[in-house]
C-alpha cells in the first residue's frame, strides 16, 4: 500500500505531501490543475523518464519520494531529477540503486489504469497476454518456451554447420593444393633462422681458414719466417749482451717469445672444422626451398606452419561434420516433436482459460451497465514459431478478444466498435479480473471519461467494491465517484507574485461538502445534491 507521497521542485510543485489511507483515496479539482501530474511523478519514481526543465525554475533538483507498506517490508523510495545534467538518481531505503531495480519493483507497487491504459488494450500482443496470463499454467509457456530458444540455439548451429561446409568444399581444391605443397617441403618451427645462422658460421669458418693459414705462413714460410728471423735475432742479442748489459732484458723477451712459438704453431695447425661444400650446397638449398615456398604462398614460415594446422583441422573438419549435422537434425526432430505436444496441450489450456476468463469479462461488464446479453469471446489465430522443412511446422496461436456489446451484433475487435467510455469500463473490468500483484495499489486516471447516468453509478459501485480488497488512486471528475472516497485531495492551482504554484491538500469533511457541491455544479441545489452523495454513503456504512 502506498501510505505517504511527497514531490518537491517538480514543474508547478513547490512541495506537496500526500498520505493516503486503504481504500479510495481521490484526486479532484479543475481541469488542468495538475491532478495527472501526481500520477505523473509517481511514474518517474517508479522508472519513467522526465526532462531536465521539468525541475521547477531556481531549484537544483526535482525529488520526488513515498512510502510503500507490504505484508512482509516497508520500502522508502526515492528518485531526484538534476535541473543541471538531466540525469536521475534512485535510491531505495536511502541506498543508492539502478534504474531497472524501480522499474522491476512498479508491477509489484503499482498498477496503472490511466488513458493510456485504453490504447494499450487494443493492441493485439496485450491482449494475448491478458489470456495467456489467466492460463493458471505458466510452466506450459516456459516449457514452450525454453525449447522454442533450445531449437533455434539447435537450429543456428547446425547452420553454422551448413555455413561452414559450404565454405569449405568451395575452397577444398585449394587447400588441398596448399598442403601439397607445404607437405612437399614439410617446414619445421624455427628451422628457416637455424640454417641461417648456420650459414653465417659457415662464412666465418671459412675467413678463419685462411687466417690460421697466413698466421702460419707468417711463422714459417718458404722465405725467412717470423720464426727463423727471431732464431737469428735471438744470437744477434746474445753477442750484444755480452759486451753491453742493456741489451740482456730484449733478449730475454726474445728467448721468452721463442720458447711460446712452438705451442703457437700446434694451436695455428688446429683449424677448426668447416661445413664441406656438399653440406653448404645442402644448407643454400634447403634455404632456396623455403623462400621458394614463402612466394608460393606469400606468407612467412611461421604463417605458413599455423596454416597448415588450420587446414589439417578444415580438412578434418569437412571428413568428420556430416555426423554431426546428422545428429542436429535428429535433435532438431525430437525438439520439434516435443514442442508440437507441448503446444497442443497449451492451445487445449489457453482455449478452456479463454473462455473462462471471456465468462469472467462478461459478468464484470455486466455489473459496470453492459447490457445482459452482452458476449465476449477470443478468437484464436495461427502464429508459426518453427518453419516446415523435411518436418511440419509448428504452429502456436495468439489470442484477440472479440465482443459484441449489444445483442444482434456480431463479435468485433474493440478498436471497431468501442468508445471511450466503454473502453474504460473494460479497462476496469479487466482489472477486476486479472491477476495481478495483490498488495499494487490501483491507478485509476479519469476512468470514468465518456460514463454518465446509471453507468456512473455502477462504475462507482464497481469501484467502491474493487477498493475493499485494494487500495485506489482516482483521479476524477464525477461528484459521485469521488463522495465513495475514504480520503480526498483537492488540487488546485495558485499564482503568488506571478508565479504560479500546484498544490494539493487534503479535505476535512466540510471542505469535502464544498468540494463535492463545486463539481455538482456549484449552485444550491449542486450543494443538496453533494449533501445527498454524503448521506447516502454515510448510511451504508
Amino acid at each position: 500500500m502506498l501510505e505517504y507521497l511527497r514531490i518537491r521542485d517538480l514543474a508547478l510543485i513547490q512541495d506537496a505531501e500526500l498520505e493516503f489511507s486503504d481504500g479510495i483515496n481521490v484526486l479532484t479539482g479543475e481541469t488542468g490543475a495538475g491532478k495527472s501530474f501526481v500520477v505523473k511523478a509517481l511514474d518517474f519514481l517508479m522508472g519513467d523518464k522526465l526532462q531536465r526543465d521539468m525541475v521547477r525554475p531556481g531549484a537544483d533538483r526535482a525529488l520526488v519520494e513515498a512510502l510503500f507498506s507490504l505484508p512482509d517490508q516497508e520500502l522508502v523510495l526515492r528518485r531526484e531529477l538534476s535541473a543541471e545534467s538531466g540525469r536521475s538518481r534512485f535510491y531505495m531505503n536511502d541506498a543508492l540503486c539502478s534504474q531497472e531495480l524501480a522499474q522491476e519493483l512498479r508491477s509489484r507497487l503499482l498498477f496503472h489504469t490511466t488513458q493510456h491504459g485504453r490504447q494499450k488494450l487494443l493492441q493485439p500482443g496485450f491482449q494475448a497476454a491478458l489470456v495467456d496470463a489467466a492460463l493458471g499454467q505458466p510452466e506450459l509457456l516456459a516449457a514452450r518456451d525454453a525449447l522454442l530458444q533450445e531449437w533455434r540455439k539447435n537450429a543456428a548451429q547446425k547452420e553454422g554447420f551448413n555455413t561452414r561446409m559450404r565454405d569449405l568444399n568451395d575452397k577444398r581444391a585449394l587447400l588441398m593444393m596448399q598442403q601439397q605443397e607445404i607437405d612437399k617441403v614439410m617446414p619445421l618451427a624455427g628451422e628457416e633462422e637455424a640454417l641461417e645462422t648456420r650459414r653465417a658460421e659457415a662464412r666465418e669458418q671459412v675467413g678463419l681458414a685462411t687466417d690460421y693459414e697466413n698466421a702460419l705462413h707468417l711463422l714459417y714460410g718458404e722465405e725467412k719466417g717470423i720464426g727463423t728471423q727471431l732464431h737469428s735475432l735471438e744470437r744477434i742479442l746474445e753477442r750484444l749482451a755480452g759486451r753491453d748489459e742493456q741489451f740482456a732484458r730484449p733478449l730475454a723477451a726474445v728467448q721468452e717469445l721463442s720458447v711460446q712459438l712452438p705451442g703457437l704453431e700446434t694451436q695455428l695447425r688446429r683449424v677448426p672444422a668447416a661445413l664441406s661444400p656438399k653440406e653448404l650446397d645442402a644448407l643454400e638449398a634447403r634455404l632456396y626451398t623455403l623462400a621458394q615456398l614463402k612466394r608460393k604462398l606469400r606468407r612467412s614460415l611461421d604463417e605458413i606452419l599455423s596454416l597448415r594446422e588450420d587446414i589439417e583441422k578444415n580438412l578434418s573438419f569437412l571428413d568428420s561434420c556430416t555426423l554431426d549435422v546428422k545428429q542436429l537434425a535428429l535433435r532438431d526432430e525430437a525438439l520439434r516433436i516435443q514442442l508440437s505436444g507441448v503446444l497442443r496441450e497449451l492451445s487445449a489450456a489457453r482455449r478452456t482459460a479463454g473462455e473462462n476468463f471471456a465468462r469472467r469479462l462478461e459478468q464484470e461488464l455486466i455489473g459496470l451497465g453492459f447490457s445482459e446479453n452482452l458476449q465476449v469471446c477470443v478468437e484464436y489465430s495461427p502464429v508459426e514459431l518453427v518453419p516446415a522443412s523435411t518436418h511440419p511446422a509448428c504452429m502456436d496461436e495468439r489470442a484477440r478478444l472479440l465482443w459484441a456489446p449489444n445483442p444482434g451484433i456480431k463479435p468485433q475487435a474493440l478498436d471497431r466498435i468501442a468508445s471511450g467510455g466503454e473502453l474504460s469500463r473494460f479497462l476496469l473490468a479487466l482489472t477486476s479480473v486479472q491477476a495481478e500483484e495483490e498488495h499494487a495499489t490501483l491507478i485509476f486516471d479519469e476512468v470514468d471519461a465518456g460514463i454518465g447516468g446509471l453507468t456512473l453509478t455502477r462504475l462507482a459501485e464497481r469501484l467502491e467494491a474493487l477498493a475493499l480488497k485494494r487500495q485506489m488512486l482516482l483521479i476524477t471528475h464525477w461528484p459521485q465517484i469521488a463522495a465513495r472516497a475514504k480520503r480526498h485531495f483537492l488540487v488546485s492551482k495558485e499564482i503568488r507574485k506571478e508565479e504560479t504554484f500546484t498544490l494539493c491538500a487534503r479535505l476535512d469533511s466540510e471542505s469535502v461538502k464544498k468540494e463535492l457541491g463545486r463539481m455538482s455544479g456549484g449552485d444550491a441545489q449542486a450543494e443538496h445534491f453533494a449533501a445527498g452523495l454524503l448521506a447516502s454513503r454515510a448510511a451504508k456504512q
